[in-house]
């Protein structure tokens, strides 16, 4: 006999959007919402908007919920359910999340780094269904990362394992949120990309990309630089490509250290489509060591935007 299917509130907790869904134990998601993160108010008042996502699929719903589980940046403790310094998220500290929200909701919670939560998302629902080993990269506000060693994510002694995004590329490099310099994050992070898009302004007026916003910056979003792209505007792409090369070269010193070739990116950002995995793709070849050029693998989730999501939910279906 089949097991019945249960059902479990995933919460994708991002610097800019909070994500909600209402998900069964086959991956499916039955209902889902959004709401501003809200983040330069302070952590009260993103915990307020995390319980209102949450109280409001509960109201909405005629299943028996099973649990919530919560994809949030910085160090995750994950027994204590605490969330430490996330880098997009300011005034933090370290919050005891995971008894707040089980306190206020009565529903046993789960707190785990987003980027391993997506990576686990992955490893069940999406692409790295058939792999044994896998890097996982999301891109959006930030850079994450998640390490999956033979179909276990990897955590590291204290559960910080993964922080891809914190790798230093140029040691004297642009400043990063984190407090150090030339981490990847602080050149392929949304706002860092639209910085730098901006400033190069002057040396690339004519671009498509300033003409589909009318060369008003607040309307810039990674979104209209890939609608360039697909256009053929070689500004565009040339952003793209650059961006997939620094990413690349990052990913080339894991996949050395941790002798796992296969990549899977997700997040926002991974809209750019081919030219951005194609260009990852050639970068850790060209980075890596011989041995293991021919096993580099760069593969576009499968879950997109929903890896968080289904993540996050499935820390109440799956303990690793």
């Amino acid at each position: 006999m089949s097991k019945s299917i249960q059902y479990a509130i995933g919460v994708d907790l991002g610097g800019t959007f909070i994500k909600f869904g209402l998900v069964n134990s086959e991956g499916k998601i039955v209902k889902k919402t959004f709401l501003d993160s809200k983040a330069a108010e302070g952590p009260d008042k993103v915990i307020k908007q995390i319980k209102k996502g949450i109280k409001d699929l509960i109201e909405k719903s005629n299943y028996k919920i099973n649990g919530i589980g919560i994809g949030a940046p910085g160090v995750i403790s994950t027994k204590k359910g605490t969330v430490e310094n996330p880098p997009n998220l300011p005034g933090w500290g370290k919050i005891h999340l995971g008894k707040i929200i089980s306190k206020e909701c009565k529903l046993e919670t789960f707190v785990e780094n987003d980027a391993n939560a997506a990576a686990i998302g992955e490893m069940i629902f999406g692409a790295g269904k058939k792999l044994n080993s896998f890097i996982m990269v999301t891109l959006g506000t930030g850079v994450g990362g998640g390490i999956i060693f033979e179909k276990k994510l990897f955590r590291g002694e204290t559960g910080a394992a993964g922080e891809i995004g914190h790798l230093s590329i140029d040691y004297k490099g642009d400043n990063c949120n984190c407090g150090s310099v030339g981490c990847i994050e602080a050149y392929l992070g949304n706002n860092y990309l639209i910085n730098r898009v901006v400033k190069e302004y002057d040396s690339n007026k004519s671009s498509l990309v300033f003409s589909l916003i009318g060369n008003n910056f607040e309307l810039l979003t990674p979104k209209v630089i890939a609608d360039a792209a697909l256009q053929g505007d070689q500004f565009a792409i040339h952003i793209i490509e650059k961006l997939g090369n620094q990413l690349g070269y990052a990913l080339a010193s894991v996949a050395n250290l941790m002798d796992i070739t296969s990549v899977i990116i997700g997040g926002g950002v991974s809209g750019f489509g081919e030219k951005l995995f194609n260009s990852v793709e050639t970068a850790m070849r060209d980075r890596v060591l011989k041995s293991l050029q021919t096993r580099i693998k760069v593969l576009p989730a499968k879950l997109s935007n929903d890896a968080g999501i289904k993540g996050a939910s499935s820390l109440v279906f799956y303990r690793n």
